[in-house]
């Protein structure tokens, strides 16, 4: 069994939109993630498939009955922190009221231990592995935050490709995103927009080699935004960010469908944690 996982945030909360559009102007922005898990958690239904939802704690607080149906329907709550900051911009004590407060509101709102963290664009790296202490020290128990890949915005390429204490043994547990190894390079396997850029038939490939070959169970990610091809498009964006942002949106609900259907999926708690 794959761990499934889904960022929940908004289109205009991505990381690739801050410099185009302002956190004050969040609130008068239409928001269309209400919509889109809905249609994510009957997607789960119709493929008796469950999940992990790391949810941003803004929408949280917005939308409280998004959280209660998440956690009604069987899936584990857990945080992508409040605001979307990325942790390699914060200070440690400002990380710190981030995943604080965030657990403390899932928490509240959805009547269960918040134990898993995704620092927003896998913003965890040698710079900051402080943070997997200050996660621990709140509370949490697993992070998926380092990406042992080489990418422009974020990135570890050196990090072990599967569950590891990146601050010894008595450390956060890490859960990394999938990756595969291939010709002395870790490439990505686990969702996002390489998802939606390659054809399908490579993200099979590379999740069944991993669970075969490496022996391992899959960690797989993608954002209720990445079904809605009809969402808003913000004024002045960037070609490559538009690229990256809104390719092959029209293809993405077909494409979980087929991934939903070709392998047994669960929450991370339940397959890492031995939480059943």
């Amino acid at each position: 069994m794959n761990a499934l996982s889904i960022d929940v945030e908004d289109y205009f909360q991505v990381s690739a939109f801050a410099s185009y559009i302002h956190r004050d102007d969040w609130p008068r922005l239409p928001c269309r993630v209400e919509r889109n898990v809905d249609l994510i958690l009957q997607m789960l239904a119709e493929h008796h498939a469950h999940a992990t939802f790391f949810t941003l704690g803004w929408i949280a607080e917005r939308y409280p009955a998004l959280v209660r149906h998440i956690v009604a329907a069987g899936h584990e709550l857990a945080s992508h922190g409040y605001l979307h900051q990325r942790a390699s911009e914060q200070t440690q004590a400002e990380f710190e009221r981030d995943i604080t407060l965030s657990k403390n509101l899932l928490e509240h709102l959805g009547g269960q231990a918040v134990l898993g963290y995704r620092a927003p664009s896998f913003s965890i790296g040698p710079a900051n592995l402080w943070a997997l202490d200050s996660l621990q020290q709140a509370g949490y128990r697993y992070s998926s935050s380092i990406y042992p890949i080489r990418h422009d915005h974020y990135g570890m390429p050196q990090a072990p490709r599967f569950a590891w204490r990146p601050t010894g043994q008595n450390g956060l547990l890490e859960l990394p995103v999938s990756t595969v190894r291939l010709l002395g390079h870790n490439l990505p396997a686990g969702g996002g927009g390489y998802f939606r850029l390659l054809p399908y038939a490579v993200s099979r490939w590379a999740l069944r080699r991993i669970n075969s070959r490496d022996g391992q169970a899959g960690i797989f990610y993608f954002h209720p935004w990445e079904l809605d091809p009809d969402q808003p498009v913000p004024p002045g964006i960037g070609l490559k960010t538009r690229l990256r942002h809104y390719l092959n949106l029209h293809r993405t609900e077909a494409r979980i469908h087929r991934l939903l259907g070709d392998f047994r999926w669960g929450r991370i708690d339940h397959i890492f944690l031995g939480r059943a």
